[in-house]
């Protein structure tokens, strides 16, 4: 599960050669030094390009001005491949179809996880805050269920919900069921908008010029700030002597 290159100055073909590496290592020195990987597959040593390859490829760019940079610098990088959860040989394809399927169960499990505090919270307890300066716990909770909708629907292209407010400001939806509501929603309004997508266009650029990202990476904003945001609600609980959720990363 090892690759290895030699390069030897003066070599005009290496200066701008991409070379498949697992583990490099590149010496400021005419002479070769011996790899304890070397003898891999019969691979031959003294060969000018010899390489032991894997499944796995970093792409090294060669050039003089690197070495003229980092003179006598001995280079390592690394790559395990039990990291990775795959076969040392195994060739690993993902198309759209399977990150959209991946997306579906994240966002399913997020759900879950966000109403397991939203029910960690006892109800007459939605209006506290740790501190003044900072939203109450549902105003944190609305928040996420507004940014779910704004974010997720660039990404799959939805007309949103509750567009002409903002429900963290809304003086009704401040109460334990209401917030538990608008929180749910705005979760299926994601799941169903992501169910409904054409995979295919998950890297379709949309947006204004400023602000124009795949529909992948409006979906990934999204999940990132929900997590933000229900992140913060454990010092709510925590403050009140509460533990809170356990994680849920599966």
């Amino acid at each position: 599960m090892f690759c290895f290159t030699q390069s030897r100055k003066g070599d005009a073909k290496s200066q701008r050669e991409p070379v498949n590496v697992n583990f490099i290592i590149e010496i400021d020195n005419d002479d070769f030094v011996g790899h304890p990987f070397a003898s891999l597959r019969g691979t031959n040593p003294g060969n000018q390009n010899s390489k032991i390859c894997s499944d796995f490829r970093i792409f090294l760019f060669q050039n003089n001005h690197m070495k003229k940079q980092f003179p006598k610098v001995f280079i390592f990088l690394l790559v395990i491949s039990s990291l990775t959860g795959f076969p040392a040989n195994a060739q690993a394809t993902l198309n759209a179809d399977d990150v959209k399927a991946q997306m579906l169960k994240d966002w399913q499990r997020a759900k879950d996880y966000t109403v397991a505090y939203l029910d960690a919270m006892p109800a007459d307890k939605y209006a506290f805050k740790v501190n003044d300066s900072i939203r109450t716990f549902a105003q944190q909770m609305l928040h996420l269920a507004q940014g779910n909708i704004n974010l997720a629907s660039n990404g799959t292209g939805q007309a949103k919900l509750y567009a002409n407010g903002q429900l963290e400001k809304s003086a009704g939806a401040q109460t334990h069921d209401s917030v538990a509501y608008y929180v749910k929603a705005s979760y299926d309004f994601v799941i169903d908008g992501i169910t409904k997508l054409d995979a295919s266009k998950l890297g379709e650029k949309v947006g204004a010029a400023s602000t124009s990202l795949t529909r992948l990476t409006w979906l990934n904003k999204a999940f990132e700030h929900q997590t933000h945001h229900r992140g913060q609600t454990t010092i709510y609980i925590r403050a009140l002597g509460i533990r809170p959720p356990n994680e849920r990363l599966f």
